[in-house]
């Protein structure tokens, strides 16, 4: 039962969410007066819906996404029948499926000439297609604000709670017992023991233990000052700070050669600061967006692992069922604590919004990113055309991108059903 719930959490988390994301677009369209027909969660066949004014509000049974459908989000093409504009809609299944099909024809009523999307200014276009990430986005900052200020995470402290008897790559950092050539650590030679408090390191006084193992790490080779604080004495001495090859604190796949003393550090669960969320969603961004340029990449790792024998990258792509999954994995958890098991579903929704978000600012059609594009190249044109008093170019029709974005669906597609399949037989499990 709690694995249940626990999934259940994360998928109808998910789907409240991708529900923000579709607001963030309709509040922006209402709010610039562009008919919207439809507000759906979910894709497929309609499960339930009613209707307020204009505006078909419903569930799809198919729960993997989400959309909106605004008129003119596609100007008419030519020959087509005047009053006609091509039907398509935010959120990249729905878009994904009508753009692979071909768009409908959708007609414009009298009076709705102003009211269709490809007519509005670019600045409207861009906050209309912007509401929907930037809802995610900020959905990742309250979430983390709630986990680092409210609940408080565990944060290591410049307190040793075990000392690393010999020197070991990163690379055999599974081996229980020291090799016959390994050489002892560097606190393991100048006596340090479980419970010291570093104080002191290098010259400079430690706040936290992120402080001190950057100094550490910087200090390589060198013998350097140290105070530590034992049973309210102070001492005081001198570490030859050894080199060791190590993960890469940026990125775990990476392995360098830094400086080592050869603690394991005491944690403690701390509240901390908006200085602390800041910094957080900064290294989160740029590790996302990282993720995002080796997709490609990544992808061929998720096909090796559900069709051969890898092990699945936890820090690879996930989809919809692989996240619900960890989600049982960690309320079914009895190693973690009611409020540790909450702390992970905090960070976890905050992770998938991110993500979410960023993934739809790539600038392809049928993602988000491919109209804000569009409506900064509109902006663009017309800023030229103003400065060396030109005609007025129009709108940009996007729909000259429709054959990228049929190639951008097939694949959207494929990413899709081989993550679906790739959670079912290998999935990404919670070890904490």
């Amino acid at each position: 039962m709690a694995y249940l719930a626990g999934a259940l959490i994360l998928f109808f988390g998910l789907l409240v969410s991708i529900a923000l994301h579709e607001l963030g677009h309709f509040s922006f369209a209402k709010l610039f007066k562009v008919r919207t027909t439809q507000f759906m969660v979910g894709f497929g066949p309609t499960m339930w819906s009613w209707r307020r004014g204009e505006t078909e509000y419903g569930i799809k049974w198919i729960p993997l996404g989400g959309y909106i459908r605004m008129i003119g989000m596609l100007p008419p093409r030519k020959g087509d029948a005047p009053g006609q504009v091509r039907q398509v809609s935010t959120g990249p299944f729905q878009g994904l499926i009508e753009s692979a099909r071909g768009a409908a024809l959708e007609e414009v009523r009298p009076g709705d000439e102003n009211r269709v999307f490809y007519a509005k200014k670019w600045w409207q276009k861009l906050l209309i297609m912007f509401g929907g990430p930037a809802m995610n986005l900020l959905l990742a900052v309250v979430f983390f604000a709630i986990l680092l200020m409210g609940i408080g995470t565990n944060q290591p402290q410049p307190v040793i709670k075990e000392v690393a008897e010999c020197m070991v790559p990163a690379s055999q950092s599974e081996v229980t017992e020291c090799p016959a050539d390994a050489a002892p650590t560097p606190a393991m030679q100048v006596g340090l023991r479980p419970g010291d408090r570093i104080t002191e390191f290098n010259g400079h006084e430690i706040g936290d233990y992120r402080e001190l193992q950057e100094e550490i790490r910087e200090a390589g080779g060198t013998t350097v000052p140290m105070t530590v604080e034992r049973d309210g004495r102070e001492l005081r001495m001198d570490v030859p700070i050894a080199r060791n090859q190590m993960y890469h604190l940026e990125d775990p796949d990476k392995i360098v050669e830094v400086g080592f003393l050869g603690i394991t550090p005491t944690s403690a669960v701390t509240r901390q600061g908006p200085d602390a969320v800041a910094s957080t969603m900064v290294d989160l961004t740029v590790r996302t967006a990282g993720a995002l340029v080796r997709m490609p990449e990544k992808m061929v790792g998720i096909w090796h692992a559900a069709f051969g024998d890898e092990e699945r990258d936890p820090n690879g792509p996930i989809g919809v069922v692989g996240v619900s999954r960890i989600g049982g994995d960690v309320a079914a958890s009895e190693t973690l604590d009611g409020s540790e098991k909450i702390s992970y579903f905090v960070m976890l929704l905050g992770s998938l919004n991110l993500a979410v978000g960023m993934f739809n600012l790539v600038p392809l059609l049928p993602l988000d990113g491919g109209h804000i594009a569009g409506a900064l190249l509109e902006a663009v044109k017309k800023g030229f055309a103003k400065l060396f008093r030109r005609p007025d170019p129009g709108y940009v029709d996007v729909a000259k991108a429709l054959p990228v974005t049929y190639v951008m669906a097939i694949v959207l597609i494929v990413m899709g059903g081989l993550l679906i399949y790739a959670d079912l037989v290998n999935p990404v499990r919670f070890t904490g």
